[in-house]
């Protein structure tokens, strides 16, 4: 190699070494010089049974990968089986050692002076030189390179695990969530199907395709726990109200066990008829019968009903709530007696719908308590504010604000200066103008009797004290018997009733002030409420 002096660079030579010098490991190997004779670093070709000493021709093959920067040297003997066996690996970026041109070739030496008797004869029978052109960022250390990459697949395999793992939390929760739906969907059909006994069971698809998915067009109105559609239903034809209520609400839950428990057993020509139920995991439906002269409340407003019509509607209501008070096998509480929720059929007879709020209270405890005030304000009585009790009596109250209503032809929430409607009724029979309080819109088509013993009744069934209000069956014998003595009445609007701080015992302390004492009431102007 005698083109390699101490002034050479940018030379890269692949020695093919038969010659040990103090500095070679042997006499048959391969080495990697760079400027320099001195190897720096080598690989015996007798590792792989191969002497090329011997007359025998030999491959050698020289491979540098411009990828990953590693100089390869093979050897074999030409025309054996298999190829060559690599001996020497070694990791060089040639294209650093110098700029374009590089020239390839071939040099020999055969020793030095002291050794001028060692001759070996070497030939090159063949070569081939092939190279490809690689990018220049090719060049990048591809130690640095695979580090990058190996961070890479580690940070890209830690990631990984945590995605997949949150992934399997998040489905495993989805499932712990699907399969405790599907247990509270099942309870709720199997507790269904126990408390309804009459009513059909109806797939929400085929309610669906009866109020064309529930469009905006048959869209009944609106209330607190869902809405009410018209739906049509051709087995058999019939047109009936669908009433949709939240899935996901509690409330909403509870207003159809409510419904359900209470409706279903419920016969009577003056309530709501419920017909069908249906639940799936898009709602809870309730199928009713459909009355074509919507609610109360609309005709209130309108003033178009004459008294004969009124008074049918009163006594309707009447007998409805009387029903349910003591004659169903049970004490059944409303709690949310209004307009909105009184229904009228084509011959406008009343029914009384929307249980959602209804209490099935069973004959070992009258009243029903709750955390939770239900009702609507302006029909709800007073004492029902602090005692959070339901009865029969704060239903006959909210009677009695109807029947004001349907009366005076104005709603209840709507004051006469400071006064709202039950105040006025009072102001006016206290000064003898009671017939004042009639809807002007009749033009005095009524029968002045039955209308005021109406309004008298309607007024004690909204007294403040809920021992003065009258029972439903006296309701029912003053609208249809005109013969049916009244209640005595006070001279002048009562008091309203007061709750004291006192808390005794799980009581009230109620201040009553007023001209005349409860019946059957020890003569003093207070008394206990428990």
């Amino acid at each position: 190699m005698n083109i390699v002096t101490a002034n050479t660079t940018g030379q890269l030579a692949v020695e093919i070494d038969t010659y040990r010098n103090e500095f070679d490991p042997d006499d048959n190997h391969v080495g990697i010089d760079i400027a320099s004779i001195v190897s720096n670093a080598t690989g015996p070709v007798s590792r792989v049974g191969v002497d090329p000493k011997t007359s025998r021709p030999v491959t050698f093959r020289i491979h540098y990968d411009g990828w990953t920067k590693n100089l390869e040297v093979s050897v074999g003997y030409a025309g054996s089986q298999g190829p060559p066996r690599s001996v020497l690996n070694f990791t060089i970026a040639i294209a650093r050692m110098r700029s374009p041109p590089i020239y390839v070739g071939f040099t020999g030496s055969g020793g030095s002076a002291p050794t001028i008797a060692y001759r070996v004869a070497q030939r090159v029978l063949s070569w081939n030189f092939s190279s490809t052109t690689l990018p220049a960022w090719s060049l990048d250390d591809p130690l640095s390179k695979r580090k990058r990459s190996n961070l890479g697949t580690v940070l890209g395999i830690v990631l990984a695990v945590v995605v997949g793992l949150l992934l399997l939390g998040l489905l495993g929760f989805l499932g712990v969530r699907r399969v405790k739906e599907w247990k509270r969907w099942k309870l709720l059909e199997a507790m269904s199907r126990s408390a309804v006994n009459a009513p059909k069971m109806y797939t929400y698809g085929h309610l669906a395709r009866a109020t064309r998915h529930f469009s905006s067009a048959n869209l009944l109105g609106k209330g607190g726990f869902g809405s009410v559609y018209r739906g049509h239903l051709s087995n058999p034809p019939s047109v009936v109200a669908v009433k949709k209520l939240s899935a996901t609400s509690k409330q909403g839950e509870r207003e159809y066990f409510a419904e359900i428990c209470t409706i279903g057993r419920l016969r009577h020509r003056n309530l709501v008829q419920l017909q069908g139920w249906c639940h799936s995991g898009k709602g809870l439906l309730l199928v009713y019968q459909f009355m074509s002269n919507g609610s109360l409340d609309r005709h209130i407003t309108a003033g178009t009903l004459d008294w004969p019509t009124r008074h049918r509607i009163l006594l309707g209501l009447a007998f409805a709530l009387l029903y349910l008070h003591e004659e169903c096998g049970g004490t059944v509480v409303h709690r949310d007696v209004k307009p909105n929720n009184v229904l009228l059929d084509a011959d406008f007879q009343a029914h009384l719908g929307d249980f959602g709020l209804a209490r099935l209270v069973h004959s070992a405890e009258r009243t029903t308590s709750t955390t939770k005030l239900a009702g609507t304000i302006g029909y709800l009585a007073p004492e029902y504010g602090y005692t959070g009790k339901a009865t029969p009596e704060s239903d006959v109250f909210s009677y009695g604000i109807v029947v004001l209503e349907v009366i005076c032809g104005r709603r209840s929430l709507l004051g006469y200066e400071d006064n709202n409607l039950p105040d006025h009724v009072w102001d006016l029979y206290a000064s003898g103008e009671l017939l004042q309080a009639v809807d002007p819109r009749l033009e005095g088509g009524f029968d002045e009797e039955g209308v005021t013993r109406a309004l008298l009744m309607g007024l004690m069934c909204a007294h403040p004290s809920p021992a003065y209000r009258p029972k439903m069956r006296k309701v029912v014998n003053i609208l249809d018997n005109s013969r049916e003595p009244l209640m005595e009445m006070p001279e002048s609007r009562p008091d309203t009733i007061v709750a004291s701080p006192m808390m005794t015992g799980g009581g009230v302390e109620v201040l009553i002030t007023s001209s005349m004492l409860p019946p059957e009431s020890p003569p003093t102007m207070q008394r206990q409420a428990r």
